[in-house]
Order: C-alpha cells, then sequence, then structure tokens
C-alpha cells in the first residue's frame, strides 16, 4: 500500500498494476479526483474522529484502525445509513505507546466482540504498527504477539474465523512482518524514496 503521494503518482502506479493504495486521513481521500478513486481500492489506515466517519464510509474500500467503542456505533450507524457492509481492521497497539493510536490489548477482547457484533461491520482482522527501529529484528516480537492474539480470539470464538487477516509491517519492516504471517503490508517510502 502506498500513501501521501499525488494523484499523477497514484495513477502510474494503476498503469504498472498496482491495484491497493492507502490514505492516513479521510479529507486527502475524499480530495482524489473520482476518476481515480475508480481504478483501485483505496484503504483507510488513519485514526478516525467520528464526526469524519461519514465521508471515510462512503470512499474508502476498507478502515484499518478501528480502536475504540464509540466508533463501533457510528461506524455502523453510517454504513446502514448507505446499506454497505464495510470491511474493518481492529488496529491494536501492542507496545502501549502513548503517542500511537490502537485498542490496548487488555480491552482487545471486548473490542472484538463489539466490532463481530456489528452486523454492518466485516471484521478483516488486526494491524500494529511496530516501534520504529533501524533493526527490523526489533518488531519480530510485536508482530508474533498480533499473530498470538489473532490465532487465540479466533480459537475463543470472539473472531469470526474469517478475521484471520494480519495488516502489519511498512517499508523498514515488512519482511519481518511478511515471515510472522502479515497478510497486508503498508509499503510507502521504500517505493518512492529517492537515492
Amino acid at each position: 500500500m502506498v500513501k501521501l503521494v499525488p494523484d499523477e503518482v497514484v495513477a502510474e502506479l494503476f498503469d504498472l498494476g498496482v491495484r491497493e493504495v492507502a490514505e492516513n486521513r479521510v479529507q486527502r481521500l475524499v480530495a482524489r479526483p473520482p476518476a481515480l478513486l475508480e481504478r483501485g481500492r483505496f484503504h483507510l489506515i488513519g485514526s478516525l474522529q467520528t464526526n469524519k466517519a461519514r465521508k471515510a464510509v462512503e470512499t474508502a474500500a476498507e478502515f484499518h484502525a478501528l480502536d475504540r467503542f464509540d466508533l463501533i456505533e457510528v461506524l455502523q450507524r453510517e454504513t446502514a445509513r448507505i446499506e454497505r457492509r464495510w470491511p474493518v481492521w481492529i488496529e491494536v497497539n501492542l507496545a502501549r505507546e502513548p503517542q500511537k493510536h490502537g485498542v490496548d490489548p487488555d480491552d482487545l477482547p471486548a473490542l472484538a466482540c463489539g466490532v463481530a457484533a456489528a452486523p454492518e461491520l466485516e471484521l478483516r482482522g488486526l494491524m500494529t504498527i511496530a516501534p520504529i527501529a533501524d533493526d527490523p529484528e526489533l518488531a519480530r516480537p510485536h508482530f508474533r504477539e498480533l499473530a498470538r492474539w489473532s490465532a487465540s480470539l479466533r480459537a475463543e470464538g470472539i473472531l469470526p474465523p474469517a478475521a484471520s487477516g494480519l495488516s502489519m509491517g511498512m517499508s523498514n519492516d515488512y519482511e519481518v512482518a511478511i515471515e510472522e504471517g502479515a497478510t497486508i503490508v503498508r509499503i510507502g517510502s521504500a517505493l518512492f524514496h529517492d537515492e
């Protein structure tokens, strides 16, 4: 996935066969030209304020940062309004970094139950962002822990069987994330870094 790139660059990626792209912010997503939005699937991967939920549901193909209970209710209402079932991912703050979004692991089972019970939300899996480090191996324990949470919550029947996805890994650590079971990685700077 890519993010924060100009429309013409996204169009070039589509010309090359890329079909999944991401945005951090709803306002950047809705500012994309409609013709460009129709060419691929745009994922929303950043934190979502409830007052922007309507635009997010109307525009993004999937949402990777569901992290709190009040958002479930708002998203449920907005998806029901347009009769849409929306794929979502629960963001987990495994490192418990205060500057990052994501549900605390201790609250994950309850939040997962809430999302799974929302009929208009299609829970696809769990997402995490490992602490930024020069050595990608330092991310491995976080990715491994997310995979353990996923397996455990599915075994307990909290996550539905179809919610087995793991959205984890970015440009600096995606290879480790894949080794630990990532089904979606978020690659941006590795594609656009000028040397």
